[in-house]
């Protein structure tokens, strides 16, 4: 394949921001298409990103950002209902002992750090357009956008999330199975002796946890078995939020306080999804959540999404010839890594809708992470 080579990247969440700015660096000319006109810069609440998501965002230059934006800690809380403390654990540094082991942003704090990296990186950017097919053949994918507008690439890149119109276009036909489980989250106000997460189960949600965002700021969250969302209105979801975390002790009280605005409540069902075999076609591949997903019960979503993102750049800038070998190669070492992820994950939230008592979470939640401080 003779240079330049030409690269469309379809999603711009983190995953297709990091990988935009991965191959431009490598010289690699990069469009990148996003289909809200806002490119996500202020959805979303709160994030945890565990050492090996910042291991990727350092690569990436922005770890020195992330780090003033967000707030770190090295360990984990679990309580009981009333706030009693019961156990503190210090959290796996899967990112190597040179970064926190965790830090914990907004959302669309971090969306505003990639997205001025990918401007920074010279890629063409489009907002508010979306692919509406693509036509591939051994050379090359041919693509014609919302806009009118047609161009040809040697790669196609789908990180267009859970919903993936990429996925559903090249023929893969996986898509996301809600688990069972509900989340309600918020952004508020940090409490002053909040300086972890803390998580407690039981009560009336399996799962009522917050984490610290900045020196002001956390995200709180309440878990549910999930709902008819049509039977929800938009107008009551503090209320509803209120309901489940007003049981809860310890900081719980000066949180729920906070819970107001309906407008600042989001409630989202956990989905699963791994996309087995292969995650491409041709010359149209997959990386984040279009290829798999899972509940946030080890707070690695985002983390997978870079590291494909890293994993996919490294084998593209390496070799000299884009064909289904390095693509499959690709798949091949992320799928040895996520499949895991994904499968405790999924086994944490069972456990919890089983009501299964004895469940060994510490220890399915350790061997997992610890798996993750090997390089991906």
């Amino acid at each position: 394949m003779a240079d330049p080579r030409t690269v469309l990247v379809i999603g711009g969440g983190a995953s297709g921001n990091a990988v935009t700015v991965l191959l431009r660096r490598a010289g690699i000319a990069v469009d990148l298409v996003e289909a809200r006109d806002d490119w996500n810069a202020t959805a979303g609440s709160g994030i945890t990103l565990q050492g090996n998501a910042l291991r990727v965002l350092r690569e990436l230059g922005v770890w020195d950002r992330v780090k003033e934006s967000g707030f770190g800690f090295g360990s984990v809380g679990i309580t009981a209902p009333d706030g009693t403390v019961l156990h503190v654990a210090d959290d796996v540094r899967t990112g190597g002992d040179d970064l926190p082991a965790t830090v914990g942003m907004r959302r669309p704090r971090l969306q505003q750090i990639l997205i001025d990296a990918v401007r920074a990186s010279g890629a063409s950017v489009r907002l508010g357009v979306r692919a509406e097919s693509l036509h591939q053949d051994g050379d090359g994918v041919d693509v014609r956008f919302t806009d009118g507008t047609e161009a040809r690439y040697d790669l196609v890149i789908g990180a267009d999330g859970i919903g993936s119109a990429t996925r559903a276009a090249i023929g893969i036909t996986d898509r996301p199975e809600p688990t069972g489980m509900a989340i309600w989250r918020i952004a508020t106000a940090r409490p002053e002796g909040v300086v972890r997460t803390d998580l407690a189960y039981g009560g009336p949600a399996y799962i009522a946890g917050y984490c610290p965002t900045s020196d002001t700021t956390l995200y709180a969250y309440v878990v549910e078995a999930n709902r008819d969302r049509a039977s929800i209105p938009a107008d009551s979801y503090a209320d509803e939020m209120s309901r489940l975390a007003k049981h809860y002790g310890g900081f719980w009280p000066e949180i729920t306080a906070h819970i107001t605005d309906p407008a600042k409540v989001n409630y989202t069902w956990f989905d699963r999804m791994l996309v087995e075999g292969s995650w491409h076609r041709g010359r149209v591949v997959l990386i984040g959540d279009a290829a798999h997903c899972c509940p946030p019960t080890l707070a690695q979503g985002a983390a997978l999404s870079l590291e494909d993102a890293l994993v996919l750049a490294e084998l593209l800038t390496g070799a000299d010839t884009w064909d289904d070998a390095l693509l499959q190669a690709y798949y091949e070492r992320r799928i040895a890594r996520v499949r895991p992820v994904v499968k405790a994950s999924v086994q944490i939230g069972q456990w919890q809708l089983d009501g299964v008592r004895d469940a060994d979470v510490p220890g399915l939640m350790g061997r997992t992470m610890t798996m993750l401080k090997e390089l991906p």
